[in-house]
């Protein structure tokens, strides 16, 4: 092999056991993973829904909100954060690392949140 074949084999192999694959993601509902978050913590997850409410460009990613229509008052709205952005209205799916009690500071402090999530439109 060639040493640029074995730099990229290396790469892989020390990556490997840090990347997950959105197909290990499990899927969810948003009242889920509120009710199931503690067990959540560090997994990715899968969850679809409406795009209620979208904050771009805050502290080098975009805030995003997500509903299902399932889940009560305060464990109905999913704060997702995300490289990529969707607009107000659009049906999506999102893939994400679940987080519990994230404190950005300046006042940015969530008891949960699902984090470097990669975002579908699915209409």
């Amino acid at each position: 092999m060639n040493r640029f074949t074995i730099f990229l084999l290396a790469v892989f192999l020390c990556l490997g056991s840090t990347v997950t694959l959105a197909s290990d993601a499990v899927t969810k509902t948003v009242g889920a993973v509120y009710e199931e978050k503690a067990q959540l913590a560090g997994k990715q997850v899968r969850v679809s829904g409406e795009i209620v409410k979208v904050n771009n460009k805050i502290m080098g990613r975009n805030f995003l909100h997500l509903r299902d229509g399932t889940g009560k008052q305060g464990s109905n709205d999913l704060t997702v954060t995300s490289q990529e952005t969707a607009e107000v209205g659009d049906q999506v799916e999102i893939v994400g690392t679940v987080s519990t009690d994230v404190d950005f500071g300046s006042g940015y402090t969530y008891p949960l949140l699902i984090e470097k999530a990669t975002i579908k439109k699915t209409k």
